[in-house]
């Protein structure tokens, strides 16, 4: 009775200890996960798989005994973690508000992917701007990239219109003489949404040749990673694209076009996460379902199929 309790015990012990490590290793792998969620653009995926390939190779040099290895395995996956935060600031902002929030579930959905923006509705945008540009009136225009905007990040939500897309609507907003002018414009896929917006200014220290507009667009682009901004000087006619905080000035009507495209446009680039991920763990899973058949002989399923 003595020797199965002990055998009992031991046997409990190593399952215990097998559930905690598969524990750990779960909850990593959704902490990753989230973090992929958020970021939800392949561009940055890269980089985040970086930190990860540090982060293994830390563990195993630890594992193996590797001391003066995993001495600097550690400072790097250190100093990639704090330069992680100062790039992706807006996902990370957005991961401990929604986990303070109680907002548990909704940091394991992928978020809504709206709709790539049609080649008439980027046209639009373009001529309106070109005749503003034209004219000097000043123009600021927000696009939603990826889902929509939460109004509590604007200063002022603004006035609803819920309107199609057309370059006499937008150019008849920002006539100086008009109540909304002064305000932003936001654009969600064919439709302007509201005029009128105040948008919070960027705390980064500008040119003084840019004004009021300019920086609005830098600071809701610094603090919502699914827009940019299209800014139109009402000094000078010159035209800026805000994008993540970065603003690129001047453009031409030209360069405007390609850079829209390129962003509203469908991409490899632009492709959400988390079917890529999907997509990703289908393969690993086949390609080590087809190693375990060569290596007992069995026929692949590749082979079945084709019988």
């Amino acid at each position: 009775m003595g020797d199965w309790w002990k055998q009992w015990l031991i046997t409990f012990g190593q399952s215990h200890s097998l559930l905690l490590k598969t524990l750990d290793v779960a909850l990593v792998l959704a902490l990753i996960y989230v973090m992929l969620v958020l970021i939800n653009e392949r561009r940055t995926l890269w980089m985040v798989r970086g930190f990860i390939v540090l982060m293994l190779a830390s563990a195993l040099s630890h594992q193996w005994g590797l001391e003066l290895l995993n001495f600097v395995l550690e400072k790097l996956v250190i100093g990639c973690a704090v330069a992680m935060a100062v790039a992706l600031q807006s996902e990370f902002r957005k991961f401990l508000e929604r986990l303070g929030r109680g907002e548990l579930r909704q940091l394991f959905q992928p978020a809504n992917l709206a709709l790539p923006k049609s080649d008439s509705v980027i046209d639009e945008i373009v001529e309106a701007v070109k005749e503003l540009s034209k004219n000097r009136i000043g123009a600021l225009l927000i696009v939603e990239t990826t889902g929509a905007i939460d109004e509590r990040d604007f200063s002022v939500p603004g006035v609803k219109l819920n309107a199609e897309v057309s370059k006499e609507l937008i150019q008849t907003i920002f006539q100086p003489k008009t109540l909304l002018h002064d305000g932003a414009t936001l654009i969600r896929g064919s439709r302007i949404v509201a005029s009128g917006i105040i948008l919070p200014l960027s705390g980064r220290t500008a040119s003084r040749q840019l004004g009021t507009r300019h920086r609005a667009a830098m600071g809701i682009t610094e603090r919502v990673e699914n827009c940019i901004c299209v800014v139109v000087s009402e000094e000078t006619g010159s035209i800026s694209l805000a994008e993540r905080g970065i603003l690129n000035r001047p453009l031409t009507i030209v360069k405007l076009k390609e850079g829209l495209e390129d962003i509203l446009s469908p991409t490899v680039d632009r492709e959400a996460v988390a079917p890529g991920l999907l997509s990703l763990g289908k393969t690993i899973i086949t390609r080590v379902v087809s190693f375990i058949s060569r290596l007992l002989g069995l026929p692949s399923t590749a082979s079945r199929d084709k019988k």
